[in-house]
């Protein structure tokens, strides 16, 4: 169930993350995290109305609220990335926050076998070139480069914390909510001293309108993000916490795939390569 759990965790993070970098290219990307996370709160809000759960409140539901602090940082550094481009380069870099929890695994005492060391290693380096490193051409944006750590980092502390605010579905629940509150608040926040500071909230020359246009993107991109943190949650519960954070950061990949699908992105030989590694990677430590 490990290995399902965070190959789901996989497809709806890389979905969701090319959503939000092509929603960046037309709307601020603070406007993007603050409006998309407002759609999960009010999913989440009313799944936990209706399961109960409230009553799995408990001290663990502040990794949630730390968790909520953490994402929507992480979230702006990537979605500002993936506008400053190219996207070639910072997505498989995104992926390298993968040794924040994995690093906690092991220091918790998880020990891969021989073959899940194996994969893990297959696995990330398919994952670095699935997402077409750029070694040549335009040159990369120092602070795009800065921007992705950030968030890379950001993002495996936040795997970390989320795994950690739950015990079971309905208190999962719970602390999806916390979370997204968490965000809409901070971002809401900086969202409010953005434009006190006279930088608005949508595209100059603009109104409501170019918001209710994108609205359904919107929506999909936070619910996919809520579900991938969901999904590994449950990896993460259920098998080696090293294992759920290779498998999930496979994203890359699948940002890539839709980037072939959509925009008509041929996928280049690198990309083709590391596409066939990460399913290899994927193999041996799903066998292990």
């Amino acid at each position: 169930m490990t290995a399902l759990f965070a190959l789901a965790t996989a497809v709806l993070w890389g979905l969701a993350d090319f959503g939000g970098g092509l929603l960046t290219r037309r709307l601020p990307a603070l406007t993007v995290v603050v409006v998309s996370q407002v759609a999960a709160v009010l999913v989440l809000g009313s799944v936990v109305l209706a399961t109960g759960a409230w009553q799995e409140a408990g001290p663990q539901l502040w990794f949630a609220v730390a968790a909520g602090v953490v994402g929507p940082a992480a979230m702006l550094s990537f979605y500002k990335a993936l506008a400053l481009g190219p996207m070639g380069v910072v997505s498989p870099l995104g992926s390298v926050g993968v040794v924040v929890p994995v690093g906690v695994g092991l220091a918790l005492g998880e020990r891969p076998g021989p073959g899940q060391l194996a994969g893990i290693a297959v696995a990330f380096v398919g994952i670095v070139l699935a997402g077409g490193p750029e070694l040549r051409g335009a040159p990369v944006q120092r602070q795009a480069v800065l921007l992705t750590l950030a968030a890379a980092f950001g993002f495996g502390t936040v795997m970390v914390l989320i795994s950690h605010a739950s015990t079971g579905i309905t208190g999962l629940f719970l602390a999806l909510f916390v979370q997204r509150v968490t965000n809409v608040a901070v971002g809401g926040a900086a969202l409010w001293a953005q434009t006190r500071r006279g930088t608005p909230a949508l595209p100059e020359g603009t109104g409501p309108r170019v918001l209710l246009g994108l609205l359904p993107a919107l929506v999909f991109v936070g619910l996919a993000d809520v579900a991938a943190n969901g999904t590994y949650s449950l990896a993460a519960q259920n098998g080696p916490v090293t294992v759920a954070a290779v498998l999930s950061s496979l994203y890359p990949v699948i940002t890539a795939l839709a980037a072939f699908a959509v925009l008509k992105e041929r996928l280049r030989s690198v990309q083709a390569a590391g596409a066939g590694l990460a399913l290899a990677g994927t193999v041996l430590l799903a066998a292990g």
